[in-house]
């Protein structure tokens, strides 16, 4: 499996988290937005984290525009993470990219990493 890491803030800190949990069990590359969102939309990647103040624009603006917002989804935005049944509902509905809020980055990362399996 192969994640990259987008959106307009904390590449580091989100490649950091998936790493983590992920170990040398996937291969994490931090690209910018329109390569990483390319890089799902030609196969070369299978799913695509971002992060931004908003959990949305930044973060998954190019993935958007390239995926189509049927494979996108928001699960953090300020204020409001989703529930971890939410998310592991979007991973199982089968996004390929998730946005969330920097501030959100070390509790959602896991879960949807846990849906996919890790």
């Amino acid at each position: 499996m192969k994640i990259v890491v987008g959106g307009q803030i904390d590449k580091q800190k989100v490649y950091d988290a998936v790493k983590g949990v992920v170990g040398d069990r996937a291969t994490v590359e931090i690209k910018d937005d329109i390569a990483a969102a390319m890089a799902v939309k030609t196969g070369q990647a299978d799913y695509y984290f971002g992060a931004c103040k908003t959990g949305g624009g930044g973060a998954l603006a190019m993935a958007i525009a390239l995926l189509g917002m049927n494979q996108c989804a928001t699960v953090s935005m300020p204020g409001k993470m989703l529930s971890e049944e939410e998310i592991l509902a979007q991973v199982k509905a089968g996004k390929k990219a998730f946005g969330f809020t920097d501030q959100h980055i070390e509790k959602v990362v896991p879960i949807i990493l846990k849906g996919l399996g890790f």
